[in-house]
């Protein structure tokens, strides 16, 4: 393998063969592709993009560098994946709900990046539940509740995880291609046999427009299918928390409310439309509204309730969880309001100012070493388009010490917009891809 030569290669715009990126991959994962090579590689492929069917050949390498799951089950093997955003807790809800639908997942998520909440973080927040599991146990769990949500094991797409360090110091982060192989690599690596992507946009995602998302949530979706995983995506708007709630325990609260059928708001209409696609490209529904009603269906007769409590008590959670689940989730020792200055309505949220206020207290990480506070964060966020009086409570504040409320505070008020007239509000879903 010329690492030399594949640079090179790049950075002329001159297509490669699979075997090529297979090579890469392979000397990202065992180190014989140097640091140096690795970022002048990224570097390359952020200013040239990969030709032909390089993104493709790309994501199957850096698939196939390390460990590959496959299943036997009764059922198809199915997942989804978000590209961040805050209060954004749908995997808790989609999960056991596509579980209690007949399909298999196998979810393996992430925690905290940047101003965003971690899948893994949330469910952390559940006492003595574990996600970092041994493959036979995972099997299991999948097997017997249907659902699993853990973290990777250091031999998946160890070649995604050298070069995702690499992109991060080298100012590369921002190539749709390195993003569509990232993401993909990872979950094409469970065994997948269908995956529906939420690509979020607005203040409070990464992509910032829903052109900019449109055009990750389109590579994403050809590249998964072309390594012959059915994938479809919605584009969805971020420009406002989706659940109430920013933080860990706080949002696995929500997700309870939807899961037990007393909240009907945006999170459940989202982890109904996000499902409806996946169970109908799974051939469990006849089409996207058959499958949407279905989502609905087992989060209003407890069935998804009932795969998610199994779910938690099989990786060491409360085994009375979904019944107890106020009892057992962590509270701050602080509550303070954020009461409006003004009378008006809420026009704008900086969505991204207000999940670092949520690290902040605590709730996320600065370093790697970090410890996370699962109780702190914000709760009752009010919507865009509320009319509020002087003196209202925008939202509440949950922290471990009074200076860090007032120090939160200072922040999300800046970060909260109240206007005399109201605005258009965005639509929740903006597209609709495969």
């Amino acid at each position: 393998m010329d690492a030399r030569r594949i640079i090179a290669a790049i950075r002329d715009r001159r297509p490669l063969v699979k075997a090529d990126y297979t090579s890469f991959a392979n000397g990202l994962a065992d180190g014989s592709v140097s640091d140096s090579q690795a970022g002048a590689f990224a570097m390359a492929v952020l200013l040239n993009g990969l030709q032909g069917q390089g993104r493709v050949a790309l994501t199957e390498a850096m698939r196939d560098s390390g460990q590959t799951l496959g299943w036997a089950l009764p059922g198809p093997v199915i997942d989804k994946h978000s590209t961040g955003g805050v209060g954004d807790c749908v995997s808790l809800v989609l999960a056991p709900a596509l579980a209690a639908c007949g399909a298999y997942v196998p979810m393996v998520s992430g925690r905290g990046l940047g101003h965003t909440g971690g899948t893994l973080d949330k469910i952390e927040a559940i006492p003595g539940l574990r996600t970092t599991l041994d493959e036979g146990r995972f099997r299991q769990i999948v097997g017997q509740a249907g659902c699993a949500i853990v973290s990777a094991s250091g031999d998946v797409a160890p070649a995604d995880r050298r070069l995702y360090a690499i992109r991060d110091v080298t100012g590369t982060v921002e190539s749709i291609d390195l993003i569509t192989a990232s993401i993909l690599s990872k979950k094409l690596a469970a065994g997948l046999e269908g995956l529906v992507l939420d690509v979020k946009c607005g203040s409070g995602a990464f992509m910032k427009t829903p052109q900019a998302a449109q055009e990750l949530a389109q590579a994403l979706v050809e590249t998964a299918n072309a390594a012959g995983c059915r994938t479809s995506a919605l584009v969805t708007d971020m420009n406002q928390p989706l659940a109430p709630a920013l933080g860990n325990a706080l949002e696995v609260a929500e997700a309870m409310r939807v899961l037990t059928g007393q909240s009907f708001g945006a999170l459940a209409g989202l982890s109904a439309a996000l499902g409806g696609m996946a169970l109908a490209g799974a051939g469990l529904a006849e089409d996207v509204d058959a499958g949407a009603e279905a989502i609905r269906a087992a989060l209003q007769n407890g069935s998804a309730a009932e795969r998610f409590g199994s779910m938690v008590a099989a990786m060491g959670g409360p085994v009375r969880f979904v019944e107890e689940w106020a009892h057992f989730l962590p509270e701050a020792t602080v509550i303070r309001e954020l009461k409006a200055e003004r009378a008006g309505v809420v026009t704008a949220m900086d969505g991204e100012a207000m999940g670092l206020a949520v690290i902040g207290l605590g709730g996320g990480r600065q370093v790697e070493t970090d410890t996370v506070d699962p109780s702190v964060g914000l709760s009752d966020v009010l919507p865009l388009g509320a009319r509020v009086e002087k003196g209202d409570a925008l939202l509440r504040i949950h922290a471990a010490r009074v200076d860090h409320a007032q120090r939160a505070a200072l922040a999300l008020r800046a970060a909260i917009t109240i206007s005399d007239d109201a605005v258009p509000l965005p639509p929740l879903v903006h597209a609709e891809l495969g």
